[in-house]
């Protein structure tokens, strides 16, 4: 199966196996955040596309769609595209990851740490 031959409509309307994972207690939290992840996968998947386009123009002065679709990075650039979604995702995450450094500085108990997380 090539991407050519991929239908991307049938395979975004596909349902998991299992229950839905639950992460918030809103279900309509869960769905946000879940098209924000998407999102942000989206988005980082056109950050490094845009990092091939640049890569190549800086090499070749004008590029194809083969050219684009050819490209594999060395390893310096791999080292960089690496930091760069480490970096995207520390951003979109931040929020996140301040609260769980909140709730470690507060050393709370298990069901504080719960009901923190549940109430908000």
């Amino acid at each position: 199966m090539t991407a050519e031959t991929i239908d991307w409509i049938a395979r975004a309307g596909a349902r998991a196996k299992g229950a839905r994972p639950k992460y918030l207690e809103d279900p309509a939290s869960d769905r946000i955040l879940s098209i924000v992840m998407a999102l942000a996968g989206e988005v980082a998947v056109v950050k490094e596309r845009l990092d091939t386009v640049e890569r190549l123009l800086d090499a070749k002065g004008s590029i194809t769609r083969a050219d684009i679709e050819a490209f594999a990075p060395d390893r310096a650039a791999g080292h960089e595209r690496g930091l760069m979604h480490r970096e995207f995702a520390a951003r979109i995450l931040r929020g996140v990851q301040q609260d769980m450094e909140s709730l470690e500085m507060n050393e709370s108990s298990i069901e504080d740490v719960s009901r923190q997380l549940r109430d908000g």
